[in-house]
């Protein structure tokens, strides 16, 4: 038998906590273990495997700030909200949040969510893809699709002769994807010397959109 995906929900509104405990009853692999208005309060209780997290909660916390304390916490957070601004999205994703559902997704979507980040994985909804799509901070370089894959393979731990192969090209040519990749992350100032630097890239802005 699989084990149990203890999972939790932060949101101020009652009816929406009610809302999901119906939703997530009587499931044969997620169990909702705590239901709270505040990051705080669900600190103080029963850790989860995965924190839904409403992005605009009553306390005027941050969603960047809230999703690290979770993550500090052990558990995996997917943003669930109806609030729609694309900066808090995106700060959300890029403190580390796995994913972002809208209150209008629907049962099988958020279910199917969970289980997905419970087992490591990253939710790329068209709300996600749209808000990653328009993000235009100069802290995100745009890299081209090439560019993209060597820094997933690389950034992933394959070696450089690997990605070489993976890809069919020469080692230099993907010498020269890493050098195009690091200097753009030098223009956004986040620079990434190191191949240990160039993954914590790789963790920060995916998804791609």
């Amino acid at each position: 038998m699989a084990e149990m995906i203890r999972v939790a929900a932060i949101d101020d509104h009652r009816v929406v906590l009610d809302g999901l405990r119906g939703w997530l009853a009587d499931l044969p692999d997620i169990t909702l273990v705590a239901t709270t208005t505040t990051v705080a309060e669900y600190l103080a209780g029963e850790p989860a495997q995965v924190v839904m997290l409403d992005l605009n909660l009553a306390d005027h916390s941050t969603p960047a700030a809230n999703v690290g304390l979770l993550l500090t916490s052990g558990a995996r957070v997917m943003i669930v909200s109806g609030f729609a601004d694309n900066r808090f999205v995106l700060d959300a994703i890029e403190a580390g949040a796995a994913g972002y559902l809208t209150k209008n997704d629907d049962r099988d979507v958020l279910v199917d969510a969970i289980r997905v980040i419970a087992a490591g994985g990253s939710v790329m909804s068209p709300e996600l893809a749209f808000a990653l799509s328009r993000d235009q901070r100069p802290s995100r370089p745009t890299l081209s699709d090439q560019e993209r894959r060597v820094l997933e393979l690389y950034g992933s731990g394959m070696k450089l002769g690997s990605v070489a192969r993976r890809m069919d090209v020469a080692e230099g040519t993907i010498r020269t994807y890493l050098e195009r990749i690091r200097k753009k992350y030098d223009q956004a100032g986040r620079p990434s010397p190191t191949k240990v630097e160039l993954a914590a890239r790789l963790r920060e802005d995916q998804p791609w959109a």
